[in-house]
């Protein structure tokens, strides 16, 4: 028997098990930026970004796997914990952002080449490269028009 994955509007309940996702994912995917990096930014996800996203959690039998963090149409954030990737989570919650916003703009880092990868089989195209302010590396503007 296939267990289904359910979409749902973010609760305070979800935070720990977010940030945990959150964390998890970030340092699998930018392992050019170190740890402390990350570990360092908890308290602004916790207090600051997740508040002010229109936030959707992905579970499974009731736990949560992955999330993506709205603001206006920006994809602020999507992750999904690692040893849930690869099983389709992120393409729903993609699917699920398109629901809720024609257009689309995210960033993501230029050494993550499996995420921008992942974001141009889900429509998504390249538009601009720049610096990021908080760490020095390059990344990738990508948009999606629908």
């Amino acid at each position: 028997m296939k267990i289904s994955t359910m979409i749902r509007k973010f609760n305070e309940k979800d935070m720990d098990r977010i940030i945990t996702i959150w964390l998890e994912a970030s340092i699998k995917a930018h392992d050019f930026i170190p740890i402390e990096f990350w570990k360092s930014k908890v308290n602004d996800m916790r207090e600051t970004y997740i508040p002010a996203s229109d936030t959707y959690v992905i579970e499974k039998e009731g736990k949560p796997h992955g999330f993506i963090s709205l603001y206006n149409n920006t994809i602020a954030a999507i992750f999904v914990s690692p040893e849930m990737q690869r099983k389709g989570i992120g393409r729903k919650l993609i699917s699920k952002a398109k629901q809720l916003h024609n257009n689309l703009t995210l960033t993501v880092y230029k050494e993550n080449p499996a995420s921008i990868e992942f974001y141009k089989k889900c429509g998504f195209e390249i538009v601009q490269e720049k610096t990021d302010d908080h760490t020095g590396h390059p990344e990738i503007v990508m948009q999606f028009s629908g």
